[in-house]
Parts: structure tokens; sequence; C-alpha cells
């Protein structure tokens, strides 16, 4: 049975055992914001990461400027989060951010009297991810996506110098922690570049205390019989090199010591700007073969440099360009040992590391702490220093403007995409290599958009857009984890002898690459041993035959490889991979329905989807149902209680959410699935979501299909549905439309939103209730008044005749124009919502100038229709070209109708033969009742599908002879003519086993609807997955008779969202000229488009019923002759007697 004990029973394929199940599939988002805040730790054990290593870094802050002191220090002890004042339902109502307030208590000390003042500092609100991973800002959902980006650490590549190959190092900090160093050969010098400047390597190194003796052991080492070129820094002591370097990095400045020390020290030594983090530290030390601390890479001591591993970076470069396989370096304890020496691959998982929700904060947060701190400077130099507190001191305002930029402003932060459960998931999982500090389109190549071997299991070479960011977006795998380091790890099961353990490790590609994995579907012995004597396995990505002894781990699942999107496509392994692409990101278009029905062929996550995206309400306890209605469900806890610190009767209560608009216009609307009385345990769905039927992912709808052409309707990619599916609600969806208004103060006078609307009748008005608000329940159309508002009309300075008359009868009533909220064109539908804020609510917080808001909400409940996009899982997409009535549609021997004909066409060269598997497994669902799961590259083999679609037949011919039917004759002529073609053995007179044959191959005879003969050949008919996807035809029809026109050219504006179009533009000219048609033109380019005083008189002629008299300049030829001044070209108009004509007469003042 289903998980639940409702619904249809689900049967499961698949021969390879579940070790680990999935992880929490938000939990790269939920666990980065949680080390983030780390408000579950006290003070003094945080440790120094995200909002703690913020803090620390900044803090603390004193000011000494050109010898004068204050005397002052402001240092820093702890941070605090207040409560949130609202929660995020809240928030989402009120347009508010969810966020809770941000102190830190903070002291001042005051060096010379030793005088302490400690003070709690308010620091701004710091906005909260919600328990499901996404942010409310402003009352929107929002995401933070992650970004990948080159690790920090030290490179080797090569390239070739005329046929010499060369190899340069390059010295990696944390992003926009320091400046990138590129070590390269120049002549036989080894140069140092930074910042653009280039200096020899030996002027830094006489800096950290070389001598000619030792430089000539160092670029000798390799080499010992090399001749060096000349050095032209020989004999230089530390603080002559210093100098010299310093005016090679800063040529404008005089060289000073103290200038000199100060510069290189902040370039390289100061841990405040120069920082490689701990994965840079991490893996300049794996490169090395060194272990250091350090993260910087020069330390300062007792006023000298000192090395902190440039000199190893310089002897691994030079060892590669000597040709060397090991160098030989020292570890903590001085020994020596043999590091191995190779060059780099950039695109290598293990050399690119994945920045978090809780780093792109922390990082925002510096920025805004470090121009905090230089106002705290200023404030301590100018100010009274006894008089000075922390309270004092800080400004908060950098903070919150750096916070408000980052989720306002960034590439990174996206408005969610909530328009089903899977897109809601998919966009926590995004991994993009754009956005700040990352790769631009334009400038990004192949080799970083393309698969590498190291995806395997961190990242879906599946699923990524199919424009210009292809390969630069991609999704987590399903099973992959985002280490502390940040570099991306895959689980593996540890093999020992050949014996197959449950011990199951993550690994980072790097380490992977020491090993030997077999594949998740090598077959086992029930010991957990090889069964064969042979595995096939990978030793960094190259696929081989081993031995069982010689396999050291294997992998988790099949499905570790793909991710949760890719994951949900049945037969994956039959699709080719662009088709697959397709069929991955069309899930995430597909709209929820109001029949929501989970798929017949499934892959067994579809119940993890509903469970992880938060779309659904999940029991987090275990209990029995004790009250339900469509609002709350209460259950009273049982057995686990304890664990929870509650009482075993304690009753915890969930509330759905009902008819609320998602970003995307959908419907967010969730129903209970559990009764009185029934038993629910952690982890269960209690209320189905949008697009979730009994827990399970439901994005579309079982549909009985057959691949045909059908009379040119199916061509090129069109499909033929039935009307039954219009008629049955199969494909409606409710979509729910938002608008409002604000009434604002205005020069004029303050507008009023009011049901007292100058110049309507009451018929406009029935729907508007005393305040001038739409009622809800209220069906609007294009149009129709949702909120009436007056805004007072600009006046004229009044004549003296009427300054008279007003002074005599009085002050008339000032003139007000409707300026009311009205339906759009092509919008429409039933009223759901009516929200109003006033300023001065609680908790409101409008614009500057606005008096008050309406928000009205209008839902749309939208049928399937011609022009509207649908597709399979499989990538098979295509727009609604004909809805057919059911008795016209092709029907089995049954009597079944077809509900939807695809196009033949469409599979071979596509070669996304997934979805004919699909169709095949699909009937028998169909003929059973029952549902399948057939987990991805474990599917169940086509043998199967056979025995069951024959079982399934032998059944059902065998009703059909107990209710007397015979073999009709026009079936035994579509049988004899498979037979000749090969599709079955020639029957010879034996029908049943052509039948039974025939329904081995998964087709059927089907009948023409319309005449009622059998469609010449078998057909391919079965039950598949159909989804209706996000762009519908309703939102892009569009038509316009006048409307807004361009202020410069006075022609229409373009576009749907400018109400634009009608527009008799360039190639419509063409080919009016190509008619010949020389007045229709004429007056299509004067008249009827910009010429202004010409449309006037015409106007004017056609009201009084007199002949349309001539044209004159029409707009675009001013704007032409304007463009030409523009280029110096003096162009002038002249008349029949070649006088000058003035086209601008009284437009602008002459030149």
């Amino acid at each position: 049975m289903s998980l639940t004990g409702k619904g249809p029973r689900i049967e499961r394929f698949g021969d390879i055992a579940e070790v680990i199940p999935l992880p929490n599939l938000t939990e790269i988002q939920v666990n980065s914001f949680r080390a983030f805040l780390q408000s579950d730790k006290a003070p003094e054990d945080r440790e120094n990461v995200g909002l703690q290593s913020a803090f620390k870094e900044v803090f603390p802050i004193d000011e000494t400027e050109k010898g004068r002191s204050t005397g002052l220090v402001l240092d820093y002890l702890e941070y605090r989060l207040g409560e949130p004042p609202y929660t995020p339902e809240e928030c989402r109502e009120k347009d508010v951010t969810y966020q809770a307030p941000m102190y830190a208590k903070l002291q001042l000390i005051h060096k010379d009297s030793g005088l302490i003042k400690e003070d709690q500092v308010f620091l701004g609100d710091l906005p909260l991810m919600t328990e499901d991973g996404s942010f409310v800002i402003n009352g929107a959902d929002r995401v933070i996506i992650s970004q990948i980006h080159r690790s920090p650490g030290v490179y080797f590549t090569s390239s070739y110098k005329g046929i010499k190959k060369m190899y340069t190092g390059a010295i990696i900090p944390m992003p926009k922690r320091g400046p990138w160093i590129e070590l390269e050969f120049a002549g036989g010098i080894l140069e140092m570049k930074v910042n653009k400047r280039k200096f020899p390597v030996a002027m830094l190194l006489r800096v950290l205390g070389y001598d000619d003796a030792s430089l000539k052991a160092l670029f000798t080492e390799f080499e010992p019989d090399m001749e060096l070129p000349e050095d032209k820094s020989a004999g230089m002591g530390a603080d002559e090199a210093l100098l010299r370097l310093f005016t090679v990095l800063r040529p404008g400045d005089p060289p000073k010591r103290d200038k000199a020390v100060q510069y290189l020290y902040g370039l390289l030594a100061d841990p405040r700007r120069y920082d490689l983090g701990e994965p840079g530290r991490f893996k300049m030390n794996t490169k090395l073969g060194v272990q250091r601390e350090e993260r910087t890479l020069l330390n300062f001591q007792d006023g000298k440099f000192t090395d902190a591993g440039l000199v190893d970076t310089i002897r691994y470069l030079m060892a590669l360009q000597y040709g060397r396989e090991t160098v030989g370096m020292a570890d903590a304890d001085g020994v020596l040992h043999d590091v191995p020496v190779s060059e780099d691959d950039i695109d290598h998982l293990g050399n690119r590391r994945v920045r978090t929700v809780g780093e792109l904060l922390a990082d925002q947060l510096r920025v805004g702490m470090g121009r905090m701190a230089r106002g705290v400077r200023e404030r301590m130099l100018l100010g009274n220093p006894d008089a000075a507190t922390p309270t004092k001191l800080v400004n908060n305002r950098p903070i919150v403007a750096a916070m408000r930029e980052f989720f306002g402003r960034s590439q990174l932060s996206q408005f969610k995409d909530q328009t089903n459960p899977l897109s809601d998931l998919r966009h926590k999982r995004r991994i993009s290599a754009l956005g700040p500090g990352g790769l631009t389109r334009e400038r990004a190549g192949f080799d970083v958009r393309d698969v590498h071997r190291t995806h395997y299991g961190r990242i879906c070479p599946i699923e990524t857009p199919e424009g210009a960011n292809i390969g630069l977006i991609s999704s987590l795998a399903s099973y992959a984890k985002v280490n502390d380091l940040g570099f991306i790890e895959a689980p593996y099961r540890r093999v020992e002898n050949g014996l197959v353990t449950n011990d199951v490790v993550y690994m980072t590609a790097d380490i992977e690459d020491r090993y030997t994995v077999a594949q998740a579907n090598s077959p086992l012995n029930e010991d957990g041993t090889f069964s064969d004597e042979r595995v096939l396995a990978r030793r960094k990505g190259d696929p081989l035959w081993y031995t069982p002894e010689e396999v050291d781990f294997m992998d988790v699942s099949p499905k570790q490889i793909v991710s949760i999107n890719t994951s949900l496509i049945p037969f994956l392994e039959h699709d080719d991979a662009n088709r697959a692409l397709m069929g991955s990101n069309m899930q995430s278009q597909a709209v929820p329905l109001v029949r929501a029905d989970s798929p017949a062929v499934g892959t067994g996550v579809e119940r993890r989807v509903v469970t992880d995206s938060g779309t659904s309400v999940v029991s987090d306890v275990t209990g029995r149902v004790s009250y339900v209605d469509a609002r709350v469900i209460q259950i009273t806890l049982t057995e686990d209680a304890p664990a929870l610190g509650l009482n075993v009767g304690n009753v915890r209560t969930f509330e759905t959410v009902r008819f609320t608009r998602s970003n995307q216009g959908t419907n967010l609307d969730q129903h209970p699935i559990v009764d009185t009385g029934d038993m629910v345990t952690a982890g269960q769905v209690i209320a189905d979501g949008p697009a979730s039927d009994l827990g399970r992912l439901a994005l579309g709808q079982n549909i009985t299909i057959a691949i045909m052409p059908f009379d040119g309707f199916n061509f090129e990619d069109a499909i033929c549905i039935s009307e039954g599916l219009v008629r049955k609600d199969f494909y409606t969806s409710v979509h729910i439309e938002k608008d409002e208004i604000e009434a604002r103060d205005t020069k004029l006078g303050p507008e009023k939103i009011t049901r007292d609307i100058p110049g309507l009748s009451e018929a406009a008005l029935r729907d508007l209730d005393e305040d001038g608000i739409v009622r809800v329940g209220a069906e609007v159309k294009p149009g129709d008044i949702l909120v009436g508002k007056t805004s007072f009309k600009g006046e004229s300075e009044p004549t003296p005749e009427e300054r008279l008359l007003r002074s005599i009868f009085g002050e008339k009533a000032r003139e007000v124009k409707d300026t009311s909220l009205r339906v759009q064109s092509g919008q429409g539908g039933i009223v759901v919502k009516t929200v109003r804020f006033r300023r001065g609510d609680e908790g409101v917080d409008l614009k500057p100038g606005v008096r008050e808001m309406v928000r009205v909400y209008v839902a749309q409940k939208r049928q399937l229709q011609v022009g509207d996009k649908v597709a399979n899982r499989h990538g098979n997409k295509g727009v609604v070209s004909k809805i057919m009535a059911p008795e016209d549609m092709p029907y089995l021997e049954d009597g079944t109708p077809v509900d939807l004909v695809f196009n033949p066409l469409g599979v071979p060269s596509r070669m996304n033969l997934g979805q004919i598997l699909e169709t095949h497994l699909g009937e028998v669902a169909r003929l059973t009742g029952q549902k399948f799961e057939t987990p991805v590259f474990d599917s169940v083999t086509e043998a199967t599908i056979k025995e069951m679609l024959e079982v399934a037949a032998a059944e059902r011919l065998q009703k059909r002879k107990d209710d007397g039917f015979e073999l009709d004759k026009r079936e035994q002529e579509v049988l004899d003519r498979a037979g000749k073609v090969g599709v079955v053995d020639a029957p010879n007179g034996d029908y049943e086993r052509a039948q039974m044959q025939l329904a081995r191959t998964g087709k059927s005879v089907l009948y023409d609807g319309r005449s009622g003969e059998p469609i010449s050949g078998p057909v391919v008919v079965g039950t598949m997955y159909v989804m209706k996807l996000y762009h519908m035809v309703e939102d892009k029809l569009h038509a316009r008779s006048t409307g807004p026109y361009s202020l410069i050219t006075q022609q229409p504006l373009g576009g749907k969202a400018q109400f634009g179009g009608q527009r008799f533009g360039e190639m419509e000219v063409w080919a009016l000229e190509a008619y010949g048609a020389a007045h229709v033109l004429q007056e299509m380019l004067t008249i009827k488009s910009d010429d202004i005083d010409g449309r006037d008189a015409a106007y004017q002629s056609i009201v009084k019923g007199e002949e349309v008299s001539g044209s004159t300049i029409p707009e675009s030829f001013k704007v032409l002759v304007k463009e030409l001044h523009s280029l110096g070209l003096d162009v002038e108009v002249l008349d029949n007697g070649d006088k000058s004509v003035d086209i601008f007469e009284g437009m602008m003042p002459k030149r």
C-alpha cells in the first residue's frame, strides 16, 4: 500500500538497496545559515566563523593618526539577537521583512586612565531564514543561491611560448581579501606580478633576508650547473631591497622605510587585509606538502618580514619547470619528505568551492562593519574622548545599508521560484558561477561550462539552463553535501578486502582521486562481497576492470549522479541528455492543478520532494489526530513526546495555508489528508500543498496517450487533445493576480479612496462597498473598478470674469478626476481577498507621501485551451493545436477514447525513448489500477514490462470471451498487416496468439473516432504523465486598438507590458511599397501615424463630415533632422520656391 495507507497500491522495482536515505534537501541553505548565526551556542563557545568572524575582524577599533592618538579603543565582547517582531506569515501580509534586532555588547577602553565603559549597542535588523530555507524581504520570498568560484590556494598551470612549455604559479586569496599573485619565468628570470606590476622575485626574497649565496642556492637547486641571469639587486640588503620594491609597487610615492614597511605589511602580511582563509591555507598545505597555520603569505615580527609559504611555492614551480617529478619539502618538525609535482586542472571540483548563504552574508556584513569602523574612528578623533560612549560612537546605518543592498540588489539574491514545490526546492539547491567575484556570461569559455569528471555525485551533469547560462548555473546532485571549507562532497560505501560495508564516507573530489570506486550497480552476494571476479570501477574518472581486493569504495546509489529534478524522470537512462535536460527544467515550470494526481510511473523520489520543499504540512511529532478541519489539524502526542521536552497528552496544532498567492501567481493551498483518530509519525505529510497527492509530488496528470500521426493536427510538435480533459478539469489551475493602488498626498491635495466617483453609473459601482473597495466574491472583467479613487484636477488660473462670479456666488467645489484601479485587459476573475493599509496602523510601513494602500487579489480559473504548452518528463513538449470532442478521438477496442495524441516523428531523432517505456509501464498501471516506482539507472527491465503487459492482455481477452465478444474482422485485418511488417509473427488464422504478441509490443489496435474504421497499423497506446506548463496563452495573448505612444517619435510602444503594438513598421512599409499602394502608404506614414497636426485635422474633418485634408510633417522626420544636426550636418527643409521652412516652429527656442 502507499505509505499513508490511502490511495492506490504502489509497487517498487529496482534491485539496488538504498544504503542511506537522501539527506535533507534544503540543508545547504539551513545548515549554512545556522553556522553563520551560532545562536544555539553560548557567546564564549562560538567558533570564529560567520557573524562572529565579521565582528572579530573589525574589532578592536582604535585610532592613531599622524602621531596623534585619542587613547580610545572600542572592543567587542559578544552579540545577541532579539526576537523577531512578526512571524513569516505576518511579514508576507504586511509587506515587511522577517528579521530580528541584532545587538552587540561593546566596551570602550580609555588607555590612559584604564576606564572601561560597557554598552549594549543596536546594530540594525538582521533578516532571518525561514524553516524552509528562504528569506521574506519586504513581504516577498527570496532565496540566496550558492556561488561556485575558484578556491583560494596555490595553482600551477602551463602554456607554450613558441615550442617551449612554460609554467606559471598563482597564489589566490579569498575573494576581495588581497591581490592575486602570479609567478612566471621571463627571459630566465622568475618574476612576480602583483596588482599588474612586475618585479623579480629575488627582490622580495632579499626583503625576507636572503643574500646572494642563499639566492643562488635556491635558484640552482634543480639545475646546479645553470648560469643565472644578471641580478640587478645583487649585494642589496633587506632595507634597500624593500625601498626598491616600494618604488616598483608605488612609483609615485617617496620611498621611506616606514611607509614601505607599512605598505608591504598591508599588501601581504596583515591578516585583516590579506587572507588566504581556511580553504586557501588547506589547499596550499595539501599542494605543497607542508603544515602551516598562517593565513597570510608573509609574517612580520620584530620589524622584519619572514616567509609563510612563498618560498615553497617558488621551489615547487621551479621543480615543475625543470621537469622534476618530486620536490623535497620540510614538515612541521623540519623532516624532509618528497612531494609529487604536478600541474593543476582549474575546473577540477577539488579546486572550486561553493560560497553558501552564511559566507555571502558574513562578507556583506564585513563590508558594512568596515564602513561603520571608519565612522567610529572619525568620531573618536573629532569628539570629546571623556564624553564618548560605545552608543555615541557607533552608527549602524552602514550595516543596515549593506544588508539592504545585498538582499535587494545582489545577483545571488533572487525572487523565489514558487511555481510548484519542485521549483521551490530546486531554487534552493542552485549553484551559480555568476555574481560578484564570479564569472560573466561573456567571459566564460567552454571549459568552465563543460561537465567535468569530478561532477560525478557532486553536481548534476544534466540539469542546467539552455541559454547563455548553460553550464554556469547548475544543480547540486541528490546526495551531495558542502563541507565546512566549501568543497562539495559525495558519499561512498567503504570496501574492505573485497567486502562492501555499510560504512558511508563523504569525500571531496581531490580525496576521491586517490581511490578506486566501484559502481552502485555492481552485483553483490548476500554477504556483501562482489559476485564477479572482475569489478568495473573508476580511478580518476577512468573506468577499468579491477579485482574486488583492489576496490576501495563503492557508490551509494545509482541516482547520486543526478539532481533531484533529474532523478524524477523514470527510465532516464533511455533518454538523450539534451532532452533529459529539457525534461528536468520543464518539471519546474509545471503549474499546480486543481485535481492533483501523482504519477502512475514514478521514481520513488516524489515523496521526499514534498516533505523537504516546505509547501505541505509535515508533522514533527508522533501521535494521534484529535481534531481536523480545513484550517487546523491537532495531534495529541504519544511516545516521542519526552524526547521533544513535552509531556504525553500534549496537543500540537498545525495550521494550513488557504488560497494564497505565490511569487509566480500560482495558488498555494493546503488541505488535510488525515482523519480524526489516525496515527501519525514524525516526518509524515498531514496536509497536501500545491501539486501534492497524498504526500507524493503531483505535477501533471496520468492520461491515455497514443503516438500516431493525426491528420496534421500534431504536425511540428503540435498536440491534439480530447475535450474530455477540459470538461473533467484535468488541467484546470487557479491563478491569483495581485493589484494595488496608493492614495497619496499630492501638491493639489490628498487623493481619496471613495465610492463617490464622478460620471459613473450605479451599475459600474454595484460591486463596491461604502469605502469604494470591491467586495470579496465579486466577478470582475477587464475595465471593471476594483478600488474607487479620486484625485484633484490641476486648475488653471481663473479669468477675471470667473473670479468675479466666484466672489459673488462663493467657492465652487473643486473638480476631481477618476483615478480608480481597474482590471487590466486580459485579466479578471473572482475577488478572493482585499487588504487595506492606513498610515499609522501597527506594523504598517508605507512609502513617504502615501496615506493608504489597498491591495486586491483576483483569482482566475484557467482550463486547458488551444495555445497552452504541455510537456512530459522526457523533454517532449508542444503546444495544444486542437481540442477535439472525445467521440472524435481515436479509441481502443473496449471503447476507451485516447486523451492526447503525440507525433511519432518527435521520438526517433530526439532519442528520448524513456517516454515509450513509461507509456508501456503506464498501460500496465491503467489496466491493473496500481502505481509503480522505477528508480533511475535501476529501472524495471523491458522483459518484465512485456510479461506484465502479456498477463494484463490475457485477463482482458478472457473477459472478452466470457462476455461473448468475438474478434472483429477489421481487427483481424490490422493483425494480418502487423504480421506482414514484422510487428508480430504472421497470424495464419491464430489471432489469439497474435493478440498476445501484439500486447507484448505495447501496441494496440486503435479505431478512428470519426469514421469508426481501425487505424491501418498497431499504435503505441498507454498512460503517460503529462504536465501543463507555466507558458499559458492567456498570459501571452495581447491586442490593442489605441494606446500609449512614444514621446520622442510619437509611434506606438512595443510589447504587452507597455500595452503596445499596431505599429506600422519598416517591414510593413516594404509590403505596401511592393504593392505600389502609394496613397495608403502616405496615410500610414503621416495622418494615421505621427503627424500630430495632420491627425488632429483629419479627426476634425471626420467629425464634421468634411473631406480629409492633406498631411503635414511627421514627428519621426523631425527626429531624423535633429539626429543629423547632432552629427554636425546642417540640414534644411525647403519649400517649392526653395525657401527655408522652419519645421520646429513653436516647438523649441531658435538656435
